[in-house]
């Protein structure tokens, strides 16, 4: 059995185009691959929990926090991480905020990199303990960055993803993107357009 994990983190809604493009990956996924299994995490719909200073140490903790809040945080952020190692692909939904992803995006990543779960600390840097996994990032833009040098440089939204989940050790790792969606009707569907032969050649391989 092939596990799937898709997460939505698109604040719009039934307007999000971010999450009508990762609806539509994950149905080609599943017509590619008879045996998925499919979980669905909607971050924005349901926020993680903020990662405090109290909720980061209980993390690395040998008791269990008294304090019934932060314990129900823990068992949530708990939730999060195992439900990330127990999938073998990952599709995310990863609208570009404010030139970076959103704020419920992030909290879910924080989740994600825990030492001695996912990465560790070596005498020759940070070491990716999570091998095996393949992540899609269907990406969305109001503006173009992919092939504008000067714009490029401010993209903090797949940068910052690709040298996250980098650091943990990911090496098949894609992004599906549709850019200029704020350019106009006709930006929008060329980029809309051009997602979709992505998901269908990426699909395919």
């Amino acid at each position: 059995m092939t596990r799937l994990l898709h997460v939505d983190s698109s604040i719009l809604g039934e307007k999000s185009l971010s999450r009508r493009l990762t609806a539509e990956l994950v149905d080609k996924l599943r017509g590619d691959i008879p045996d998925l299994e499919v979980a669905y995490r909607d971050v924005a719909a349901v926020a993680p929990p903020m990662l405090s200073g109290a909720l980061f140490s209980a993390r690395g903790a040998a008791a269990e926090p008294e304090d019934p809040t932060l314990r129900a945080d823990l068992k949530a952020a708990r939730q999060l991480l195992d439900e990330f190692l127990s999938a073998d692909i990952i599709v995310i939904g990863a609208p570009m905020y404010n030139f970076s992803i959103p704020t419920q995006l992030r909290g879910w990543i924080d989740h994600l990199v825990v030492p001695g779960k996912t990465f560790a600390y070596t005498q020759a840097g940070l070491h990716g303990l999570v091998a095996g996994k393949r992540i899609i990032v269907v990406s969305t833009r109001g503006s173009l960055y992919a092939e504008d040098a000067a714009r490029s440089e401010q993209d903090h939204q797949e940068a910052y993803l690709r040298t996250t989940f980098g650091n943990l050790g990911v090496t098949d790792f894609a992004f599906i993107r549709a850019e200029g969606v704020g350019l106009g009707e006709a930006q929008k569907n060329e980029a809309l357009a051009a997602a979709r032969r992505d998901i269908a050649a990426l699909a395919a391989a």
